[in-house]
């Protein structure tokens, strides 16, 4: 323990391992119940399955619902007509042809490679900048999309209908030094777009590349109270610690208003419901009733001529059996988290001020969608808040409300399993990050002091930050 003055807390007869000093919280010991990530939805498998299993309170009969929805998830969707009409009706413009080859094993995607056919797991956003002129639009869509692409590329198709384009990277490099002499090469990622189908896009589209983020533990982030989110904003940093989470005011398709975000990389989304059924429309171009148009634009008479696979393709039924797979994948449990290293890079966490944006702890509502899901205290590590990253990372595209410099605070949870899982640790919203040691010298803006204070960490202070991380 510091040799400061610390202040214990009792809690119903609990000694507990976190006590507040004058340097921020020192943490001696793991927390009562710490390693239940997910409360007692945990999962204890830290295997290349960890991210696929249903909540471990899941009773027999609702794991069979689960299992229903994962077909959903896992089996691709085919081009119409087709005799399989439970999931007919691909395209005409695609992705992927499943929720699965982007999640990937239920877990993070990554960019292509340079051979790669496609850019599978990565998609790339578009808009045209906005004006008060496009408020209608805006109040809607969140952005203004590029008149004959859309909102988003799609560099597959169907027979007799042309790809929109092809994705590639490239990268260029550029070194940080520690403290200590220490130096990590950072790659910068340099987008390119080739074999247009439709003709040059606008002059002034903006562009913002995405890889797949883990599925895990979504129906707990949708379950927590929008007022315990909100608490922790604070657009004008009226604290003064240069932190200023805002919230983004998004469109909710089904309530037809305006409501808190908090899925996807910018919290463009409000609802896992609604994150899914315009994943089916962008990325496998599949109708549902709460999208009900398929990503061709009027100058892509080819695309619209071609046949579908019914009205809506993707039945109530489908869209509901994947909801409630996506609310019950389960987070795994957490290991070591009693180990000195572990500790000690919990103490560094702390002290470098990444919990300021890495929110810990929240409690799930009583009243969950799924009961499973209610009255869990959860450990994900986000706020669900959008901040300022910096120009380093910016997309320079706004989303809503957020910023081109803005993104939403990922969850931490199971990240240290991302190589077991998904076979690489390509990490932030474009996969640039090789490694975590790279995504925290990424981050600027907000997290500037943050990175900062890292970069004075000895090669073991740095280890040891890795060790807690992984421990996630």
């Amino acid at each position: 323990m510091s040799a400061l003055v610390c202040r214990v807390t009792v809690l119903a007869g609990l000694l507990l391992a976190l006590t507040a000093c004058d340097d921020g919280p020192q943490f001696d010991a793991a927390e009562p119940g710490e390693a239940l990530a997910g409360g007692s939805t945990s999962v204890f498998k830290r295997d290349h399955n960890a991210f696929s299993l249903p909540s471990a309170n899941l009773p027999p009969m609702r794991r069979l619902d689960f299992a229903v929805g994962n077909s959903f998830f896992r089996n691709p969707w085919v081009i119409a007509p087709s005799t399989t009409i439970a999931r007919d009706g691909l395209g005409p413009l695609f992705n992927t042809n499943a929720c699965q080859n982007c999640h990937i094993k239920d877990g993070r995607g990554h960019p292509p490679g340079p051979d790669a056919r496609s850019a599978a797991s990565m998609l790339v956003r578009l808009s045209l900048p906005a004006g008060i002129e496009h408020a209608a639009i805006l109040e809607r869509l969140g952005v203004l999309p590029e008149p004959v692409y859309g909102a988003q590329l799609q560099d597959m198709a169907i027979p007799g209908v042309a790809p929109e384009g092809r994705v590639r990277v490239e990268y260029s490099l550029q070194e940080v030094e520690f403290a200590d002499g220490s130096r990590v090469e950072l790659r910068q990622p340099h987008l390119q777009i080739d074999q247009l189908g439709y003709g040059p896009l606008h002059p002034d589209t903006q562009f913002s590349a995405r890889i797949a983020p883990p599925m895990i533990g979504l129906g707990l982030l949708e379950a927590i109270p929008e007022a315990a989110i909100l608490a922790n904003a604070d657009p004008d940093d009226r604290n003064g610690d240069g932190i200023s989470g805002r919230a983004n005011r998004v469109w909710d398709d089904a309530l037809e208003r305006t409501v808190l975000g908090r899925f996807g990389w910018k919290a463009g989304q409000p609802t896992l419901n609604q994150q899914n059924a315009h994943a089916f429309a962008h990325d496998m171009g599949l109708t549902s009733s709460l999208v009900t148009r398929d990503n061709c634009s009027d100058s892509q008479s080819a695309c619209r001529q071609a046949p579908h696979g019914g009205d809506p393709e993707v039945s109530d039924s489908v869209l509901a059996s994947v909801l409630f797979y996506s609310r019950n994948l389960a987070v795994p449990a957490r290991a070591d988290v009693d180990s000195p290293a572990v500790l000690q890079g919990k103490n560094l966490f702390h002290q470098a001020g990444c919990a300021a944006c890495h929110t810990p702890t929240f409690t799930t509502a009583a009243d969950a969608a799924e009961p499973e899901l209610a009255n869990q205290l959860i450990r994900p590590y986000s706020d669900l808040l959008l901040h300022d990253m910096g120009p380093g990372l910016a997309d320079q595209r706004s989303e809503f409300l957020a910023t081109g410099r803005e993104w939403r605070t990922p969850p931490l949870w199971g990240i240290g399993l991302t190589e077991q899982v998904n076979g690489h640790t390509q990490f932030l919203h474009d996969g640039r990050a090789r490694n975590l040691l790279e995504a925290i010298l990424w981050h600027g803006g907000e997290a500037e002091a943050a990175r900062q204070q890292v970069l004075t960490f000895t090669a073991e202070e740095r280890s040891a930050l890795l060790a807690f991380l992984n421990s996630l």
